[in-house]
């Protein structure tokens, strides 16, 4: 259930209604917006909902919604339709503004990863990308560079300015990974890891979730619900690309889950066009289909040498070629009324 706080409503208003959620055994999410602030009653049972029903006649309340999905705090229904803006570290994204999130697969060395930031940077690309663990199909592949690759990325964060997207694969790395990334990246193989995701959620880092290989768009949606429950709003949906019969790319990319989502959730909704194709050709046109459609941003691979890349060479841009790529894209999402983010302030 959602109480929304009349426009105005007062500080010991709102708390009282947040204590008599608290006092029918239920959790209470406060959202505080330009102009109301809501209160969700998160896990009230049905004895508690009828208990609820009384908080319409008190001071400061305008009305009680009931909300019907079962991902509570994910839903549109919460934001009264509105979709939601998220700032992190000084980067916006989500309501209206399109972000690029640009770099290699894999942190290999300094040069390869900090020289491909500060072209990032210089393209005006919002966020930096770039995998310190990897998960692999095969134990004997490149698993990543594990901590030495965190402390490449924490040097490029520091030279260029640019935040720092990068997996997190393992509760124990927790800490490490939220001591260098703006926005934890949680894969496709790792959507539906319900502890990871809630010790996410707990650690108040940005996250953006991949859609698993198989994955429903509700079963998205309620993997987000885990990060949200803890207290972190600031959660981007990911779609990468789902496992089909088809194998002329490496996935299929699912481009309708774009404006699907958007219709669902308030959240932003960014696409990965290089694990959906497979193959660079593809990547460019993949990037303006999912920006004409409605995308609040791409997540792509580019490597200064794809064809000496570690892993998932063929599918990486080339760092050189990138500028003319985001511009076409850039002025795809335009058609679909996205702008580019702009940088809101300084990266600390």
């Amino acid at each position: 259930m959602m109480i929304v706080m009349k426009q105005g409503a007062t500080e010991e208003e709102i708390r009282a209604v947040v204590s008599r959620v608290e006092e029918v055994g239920a959790r209470p999410h406060v959202s505080v917006g330009e102009q109301v602030t809501l209160v969700g009653a998160i896990g009230v049972d049905p004895t508690g909902r009828e208990r609820l029903q009384e908080l319409a006649a008190e001071p400061g309340v305008d009305r009680l919604v009931p909300i019907s999905k079962p991902y509570k705090l994910a839903t549109r229904e919460i934001t009264h339709g509105a979709e939601s803006t998220l700032e992190i570290a000084g980067r916006r994204i989500g309501g209206g503004a399109f972000a690029t999130i640009a770099g290699p697969c894999t942190v290999e060395s300094y040069d390869q990863t900090v020289g491909t930031a500060r072209l990032m940077r210089d393209l005006d690309v919002q966020f930096f990308r770039g995998g310190a663990y990897k998960p692999r199909s095969s134990p004997y592949s490149f698993q990543g560079l594990g901590q030495e690759g965190l402390e490449i990325l924490r040097q490029a964060k520091e030279e260029t300015g640019l935040p720092i997207v990068t997996e997190l694969m393992d509760v124990r790395d927790v800490e490490a990974v939220c001591e260098v990334a703006d926005v934890i990246q949680v894969g496709a193989r790792n959507m539906q890891n319900y502890p990871l995701l809630t010790e996410i959620g707990k650690s108040g880092v940005a996250t953006l979730i991949k859609r698993g290989l198989s994955a429903t768009l509700e079963e998205l949606l309620m993997a987000a619900e885990y990060v949200l429950k803890e207290g972190n709003p600031n959660v981007i949906l990911c779609e990468r690309g789902i496992r089909t019969y088809e194998q002329a790319t490496r996935f299929t990319l699912d481009i309708a889950a774009v404006p699907v989502l958007k219709e669902l959730t308030h959240l932003p909704v960014v696409v990965d066009p290089s694990h959906a194709a497979g193959r660079r050709d593809l990547v460019l046109p993949l990037s303006m289909a999912a920006a004409a459609a409605g995308a609040d941003g791409i997540i792509v691979e580019t490597h200064p040498e794809p064809e000496n890349a570690v892993c998932d060479g063929p599918q990486q841009l080339r760092a050189s070629e990138f500028g003319p790529y985001l511009r076409q894209v850039e002025a795809a999402a335009a058609l679909a009324g996205r702008r580019p983010a702009p940088v809101t302030t300084a990266l600390a």
